[in-house]
């Protein structure tokens, strides 16, 4: 599809998703945020070409998903106020406009659009979900008075995080949070042992039907497949037959334990690599991972004439759960 025909359809998309904002905001404001948004598409579509404008629209979308929340929630909250105070500060609007707009352009300050590309994370997330991000969970805002304003809290044991792939950060990858800082891991026919305790995680699959002595009884000898960062993690990080995650850093895997590239072969994740906490699903389409990797136009034309039959339309609005796996008492 050409990219000025996109950059239409995302400009008439664009001004419908303005009618979510209230009517003066949009009697000030629209014209010049219609007008930016064209502009921004058409440099986009110019400098970079279609690929690059269909994320530039997701994320922007994204950010205004975001934003209209955040402005409704003001809505209420300056209604009630109102009887406190005759009118809401003359600057709100022009306040709320500037936001938006730096929403818009900072596609990925608070949410990021990701789409899962392997099936490192089957049975809780499929090939093709794609997902909005938050980011703002696990950024530490720094003051303590902000930390009561916004939602942020730490990293915790079996939480689903996205992060920067640590042998290549232009890469984000999404798995599970097994260990924190101090933790002492290992694995027995599979099982994760963490401080000494089985863990029963049933969030997760097994489905190699072979043994692998590596993948299942880590850490041993290094797997052909171990990254420089994952045999160092082996020779500076092992602690009688038990992986012991250094401070700062994480121990990340894969629910699908069989098929994961994860902790055991490139060892652990600096806590800032944690972009984010997966939101919502908002869609997932049945296509290999070669077209979720790098859109073609192959996967254009599969997304135009399958939309309808490929869409899981079973997983739309999912909200992949965190969840606490349970300790038992000993080792299996």
């Amino acid at each position: 599809m050409p990219a000025t025909l996109l950059t239409r359809c995302f400009c008439a998309i664009y001004a419908l998703l303005l009618n979510a904002y209230p009517r003066e905001f949009r009697r000030r404001y629209a014209g010049e945020m219609r007008q930016v948004f064209s502009d921004r598409c058409r440099q986009v579509a110019r400098a970079h070409g279609w690929p690059r404008l269909v994320r530039f629209a997701v994320a922007s979308g994204a950010d205004w998903v975001v934003s209209a929340v955040r402005e409704g929630i003001d809505a209420i909250v300056t209604t009630r106020r109102a009887s406190a105070r005759k009118s809401a500060p003359r600057g709100f609007v022009a306040e709320w406009a500037m936001t938006i707009l730096v929403y818009l352009f900072a596609t990925t300050t608070l949410v990021q659009a990701y789409v899962v590309p392997t099936g490192s994370m089957e049975k809780t997330l499929r090939v093709g979900d794609h997902m909005l991000v938050d980011r703002l969970t696990y950024a530490d805002p720094g003051s303590a008075a902000l930390k009561r304003v916004l939602p942020y809290r730490d990293v915790a044991r079996g939480d689903i995080v996205a992060l920067l792939f640590p042998e290549d950060v232009r890469q984000t990858y999404v798995k599970r949070v097994i260990g924190l800082p101090g933790d002492r891991i290992h694995l027995v026919n599979g099982n994760v042992v963490r401080n000494g305790r089985r863990l029963i995680e049933p969030y997760t699959q097994h489905i190699a039907g072979t043994r692998d002595p590596y993948r299942d009884d880590f850490p041993t000898a290094p797997d052909m497949y171990t990254s420089p960062r994952g045999r160092d993690m082996l020779l500076h990080h092992v602690r009688a037959g038990e992986v012991v995650v250094p401070p700062g850093a994480l121990f990340v895997m894969g629910d699908n334990r069989d098929n994961s590239s994860d902790s055991r072969y490139w060892g652990f994740v600096p806590r800032e690599y944690v972009v984010g906490k997966p939101l919502i699903v908002y869609w997932s389409f049945d296509a290999p991972t070669e077209d979720l990797e790098n859109w073609s136009l192959r996967h254009v034309v599969d997304v135009s004439l399958h939309f309808f039959s490929k869409t899981r339309w079973d997983r739309m609005l999912l909200v992949p759960r965190s969840q606490a796996a349970v300790e038992t008492e000993s080792e299996p």
